[in-house]
C-alpha cells in the first residue's frame, strides 16, 4: 500500500501520519515502513544536538499499523469508522531512533473481537528490536459531525 491508500484508512495526517508505506498485509499480520527524516517537527527539541525519535511516537506509530492491520482483516469504512487506541502493555524500548532509519512496524493480532482488537508489535531498525508493545484499538462508529 503506497501513502494515498494508507490515508485513506487512517484518519492522520501531517505531522501525525508515523506510516509511509505498507510492505505486507493480511488478516494475520502487518509490516509497515516509516522513514525516519530529520526533517521530523519533533526532533527540533527532542534533542537539539542529539536527535532521538520519541518512544511514544514509536509506539503510535506501532498503533497506527495495527489499525492498518484491522481495518484490511475486517469490513472497516473509514467514512462511517473510526479506529482509537485504548490500552498499551508490556511496552520495552531497547534502542534509540534517530534521523535516518527506516522503521519496521511488524503487528499481529493476538485477540480479534467484533469491536475490540489486542495486538502485539515489534519496531525494528536494520533487523534489530528498538521496541515492541501489547495494546488495545477499537473500532467505533465515526461521528456524525
Amino acid at each position: 500500500m503506497d501513502i494515498r491508500e494508507v490515508q485513506a484508512l487512517l484518519p492522520h495526517r501531517y505531522p501525525f501520519l508515523l506510516v509511509d508505506r505498507v510492505v505486507e498485509v493480511d488478516d494475520n499480520r502487518v509490516v509497515a515502513l516509516k522513514n525516519v527524516s530529520a526533517n521530523e517537527p519533533f526532533f527540533q527539541g527532542h534533542f537539539p544536538g542529539q536527535p532521538v525519535m520519541p518512544g511514544v511516537l514509536v509506539v503510535e506509530a506501532l498503533a497506527q499499523a495495527g489499525a492498518i492491520l484491522a481495518c484490511k482483516a475486517t469490513g472497516f469504512d473509514p467514512n462511517r469508522q473510526v479506529i482509537y487506541f485504548m490500552a498499551i502493555d508490556k511496552v520495552k524500548f531497547r534502542q534509540r531512533v534517530i534521523p535516518g532509519d527506516q522503521l519496521f512496524l511488524e503487528v499481529s493480532p493476538l485477540r480479534k473481537g467484533a469491536s475490540v482488537w489486542k495486538m502485539r508489535g515489534e519496531a525494528k531498525v536494520a533487523g534489530k528490536v528498538v521496541a515492541e508493545a501489547e495494546f488495545l484499538a477499537t473500532l467505533a462508529p465515526r461521528d456524525a459531525k
